[in-house]
């Protein structure tokens, strides 16, 4: 299947797992993915998990932030944080280490949102996902036709191509000032297409000094001449918060009047971005499909550290260039072949600098002085080849291999004295200064990642799948030279993960399924011990997600998706006298999922009931502390006011639920400290289409 289909189908296709899908819909178009093999297939093709949220499931979600568009999917859990920050698991802990990051994959139309070695953890807010034609979720290792940080799971934001050169606006209004407005527009003449899409947000903040403003552009151009297949995306995002920071105290959270308190007034976000993507497709022969897809980024963002002694200023940039380019070969035949190569460079520059001197402990004023921390500048070179064959041995049983090789380099320029020193070059007390700057270094990573599947049918609706694949990542940039206390070289190592899964997908009758287990091994972990980076971490990660769905013949359908999960410690590290071996990793829930009654009484008006549990989990590694779990409820309606215009309305946590986006627990007498979750909140507004 050629690309041009994918815009022609991509922006309509029902998927099987969107928080509010209609049953009756999705019995009546097939449901594909391109994130497994950067070209169309059909879902129910995937040697693999697939989930997906559909561009007209994002319309009625309207999520104010991305957590809320993928709450539907098991083994997914978006910790929003505040603002438009967020913190992603797939098949895993949150994770919050500098380069931790690096463990996930996050693209837009299947290009890495950021440079490998350059991860953030914030960084989906870069994405377009308000407006995609499709969001598409892989839990757990990335094909082999991804590389570095596709380890834990990939968020796929597939952009809303041309289609049918429909448009739309549309405007909405909430809860602490919220205002939002989208708009869409598309038409075509000939071989070309055109869609310019526009995003405008602005959120009060429900704690104070909160808010945030944030602007996203996009304009996308199709051409197909029959010979050729060419799409070309531009996007421009800006970002400009007022971050709230943790609210600390046992339980604090549940306290109304605490709730709303900004203990960080001062801390702020502003982040910039502009993007250019191309994916170029020709069939170079009868049974050979050339496809290329060239790619540029520029970042630039600036944020308060408020939760660093001091608080910090951070200044980074970003620029990088790169391509992915692959050969198709025999598509469609019982033999595929995808083989091809990957590359990249990319320049990162980073500078922390502190404006005042710390006031109250000695020890902490001695040991970080104001002034400038770091200044460096980072270039990277990636290179990578991969190969991967998908084998009909007959109607029924299908197998997969694949093996990928990468090469990554990184050049490290310190820009100011090098050792544990201050600015001047003068030594600190109580045995050196906290922040330590390496000498100039290069350094190289060489990884090899690998899968091998099948898929067996047992008949034209039900299929049984099992994969066996390696993830990797790289280390991060801010694990080898953002450095503290007497380390003066990191030593360390790419992260490994070996996955094992097995799944049971498919329909009978009007009942949806998919069922997942997987077991997942994970070495060379890179944390911090006594703020030391090493790698001689390991970790366990068992579990099964599961999503199903029933259509009653009276309009009503019910859907659960869900994750029960251990995850743990697989190495001996002490905190005092508790070795963490065996225990659960902290942030890491061992159950959570959602669960929606969906009613469509008449044409064109549907109302949807959604449940949201989190289960507990430990709030640090000793397994000491623990946040008790949470639920609450949110209500959508939409419906046709007249030809062509939709009203809808929504009402998130309806019984006003205190709880924590998320809990942990600090050292040094902090103490709990918590991410507030939202209580109940109003949303409405009207969508044209034209």
């Amino acid at each position: 299947m050629k690309l041009k289909n994918l815009a022609l189908l991509g922006t309509s296709i029902f998927s099987l797992v969107p928080a509010f899908a209609m049953a009756q819909d999705i019995a009546e178009e097939e449901i594909i993915t391109v994130t497994g093999t950067r070209s169309v297939r059909l879902a129910t093709d995937v040697v693999g998990n697939q989930a997906s949220v559909s561009g007209s499931e994002i319309e009625f979600l309207s999520p104010t932030h991305i957590n809320e568009a993928l709450q539907g999917i098991a083994g997914a859990n978006i910790s929003r944080n505040n603002g438009q920050e967020s913190l992603i698991s797939l098949r895993s802990p949150i994770f919050t280490g500098a380069g931790a990051c690096g463990a996930f994959l996050t693209a837009q139309d299947g290009v890495p949102l950021r440079a490998a070695g350059f991860c953030n953890v914030n960084e989906l807010f870069e994405s377009f996902s308000e407006q995609a034609g499709r969001i598409e979720i892989v839990r757990g290792p990335g094909s082999v036709l991804y590389g570095s940080n596709a380890m834990h799971g990939i968020i796929n934001i597939v952009s809303k191509g041309v289609g049918d050169a429909s448009s739309s606006a549309s405007m909405e209004a909430g809860s602490w000032g919220y205002l939002k407005f989208n708009a869409s527009g598309a038409f075509k003449d000939g071989n070309n297409g055109f869609r310019v899409t526009g995003s405008v947000m602005h959120d009060g903040g429900y704690i104070e000094e909160s808010g945030f403003n944030q602007q996203k552009g996009m304009l996308r151009h199709e051409y197909d001449d029959g010979n050729w297949e060419i799409t070309t995306n531009f996007m421009v995002t800006n970002l400009d918060q007022e971050t709230a920071g943790y609210l600390v105290g046992l339980d604090s959270y549940k306290d109304p009047a605490l709730a709303k308190t900004n203990a960080n007034p001062e801390a702020y976000r502003k982040a910039k971005s502009f993007r250019y993507w191309s994916t170029i497709s020709k069939d170079i022969t009868d049974n050979v499909r050339w496809q290329f897809s060239p790619y540029v980024r520029s970042l630039d963002m600036e944020f308060l550290m408020h939760f660093l002694p001091g608080a910090p200023l951070e200044e980074n940039e970003q620029k990088s260039a790169g391509f992915q380019n692959g050969f198709y070969i025999n598509e469609g035949s019982n033999f595929e072949i995808i083989a091809g190569f990957d590359g990249e460079m990319a320049k990162g520059e980073l500078k922390q600098t502190q404006a005042n001197a710390i006031t109250g402990s000695a020890f902490l004023a001695g040991t970080i002085p104001a002034g400038k921390q770091y200044d460096y500048e980072v270039n990277t070179k990636l290179i990578a080849g991969f190969v991967r064959a998908d084998f009909d041995v007959n109607d029924q049983l299908s197998v997969i291999g694949g093996v990928r090789a990468e090469h990554m380099k990184y050049d490290y320029n310190n820009r100011m004295n090098s050792g544990r020193v201050d600015e001047n070059g003068d030594t600190c007390g109580f045995g050196g200064c906290r922040y330590t700057r390496p000498g100039d270094r290069e350094d190289s990573f060489n990884n090899v990642s690998f899968e091998a599947g099948l898929l067996y049918k047992i008949d034209d609706n039900n299929s049984f799948f099992s994969r066996f694949s390696r993830g990797f990542r790289a280390p991060q940039a801010a694990e080898l030279y953002r450095l503290q206390t007497s380390q003066l070289v990191a030593d360390i190592d790419s992260v490994k993960l070996d996955s094992y899964e097995a799944g049971l997908r498919g329909k009978i009758d009007a009942f949806t399924y998919e069922v997942s287990a997987f077991y997942m091994k994970k070495d060379n972990v890179i944390f911090q011990d006594n703020r030391v980076n090493v790698d001689n971490g390991k970790s366990k990660h068992t579990g099964v997600e599961a999503m199903f769905e029933y259509q009653f013949p009276i309009d009503v359908s019910i859907r659960a998706s869900g994750s029960i999960a251990k995850h743990e410690y697989d190495f001996d590290q002490f905190t005092g006298d508790i070795n963490w071996n065996g225990l659960d990793i902290d942030t890491a829930p061992n159950d959570f999922g959602s669960i929606q009654l969906n009613w469509a009484p008449a044409d064109k008006v549907k109302a949807g009931l959604e449940w949201i549990w989190m289960g507990s989990y430990a709030m640090e590694p000793t397994n000491a502390f623990i946040y008790e779990g949470h639920n609450y409820f949110n209500l959508r309606v939409e419906a046709e006011a007249m030809e062509n215009v939709d009203v809808f309305l929504r009402v998130m946590n309806i019984t006003n639920v205190r709880y924590a986006e998320r809990a942990d627990h600090a050292a040094f007498g902090v103490g709990e400290r918590y991410f507030v979750g939202r209580p109940r909140g109003f949303y409405g507004g009207a969508r044209v289409r034209f």
